[in-house]
């Protein structure tokens, strides 16, 4: 079953309790960024894939304060994406992004945010997720700091929609 591509996409679904455990097992750093020491916010919103009832992949939400430039507004943050390492290479990460995309684009709220290691950017970039230019800065214990990581922008209710100029300051830890 190596390279299996589902013949129709499995649903994704909101998650009524989530333990990363399912997707990342006991992997102390399961999204590998414990090198930049930054202080991360879980998700209040859980979404995945389960196939044969097994959890197989996941992605959280987080509704977020944001300013660019001088003006604030809400974004949907994604993060905590992932798929089991049996399952990976068969388009459920693109599958559980876009669905979960799907599901925030009820929310109201013009665009979601993501941060990311440079490795896995390009994915991110095939599902229409565009870089944010320049610096973004977010809540740390001991007050701002420079986000080391790439950090992403996607529309979430007009295609044509683009990105405020100015600043970025993430009233919040990143998530």
């Amino acid at each position: 079953m190596t390279g299996h591509r589902y013949s129709s996409a499995p649903a994704v679904v909101r998650l009524e309790t989530y333990d990363n455990r399912d997707i990342f097992g006991d992997t102390a750093d399961p999204s590998r960024v414990a090198e930049w020491g930054l202080v991360w916010r879980l998700k209040d919103h859980h979404f995945g894939i389960r196939v044969d009832g097994r959890l197989v992949a996941h992605a959280g939400l987080v509704v977020l304060p944001l300013s660019v430039g001088d003006g604030r507004m809400r974004v949907v943050g994604l993060g905590g994406v992932g798929v089991v390492e049996d399952r990976r290479g068969r388009g459920l990460a693109r599958q559980v992004v876009s669905g979960t995309m799907e599901h925030a684009r009820g929310w109201g709220l013009d665009f979601a945010i993501l941060f990311c290691r440079p490795d896995v950017a390009r994915l991110y970039g095939r599902l229409g997720w565009r870089d944010v230019v320049g610096d973004v800065e977010v809540e740390q214990p001991d007050g701002p700091a420079v986000m080391p990581l790439r950090t992403m922008w996607f529309p979430l209710l007009r295609e044509d929609a683009r990105w405020p100029e100015g600043p970025v300051r993430l009233h919040s830890r990143p998530m």
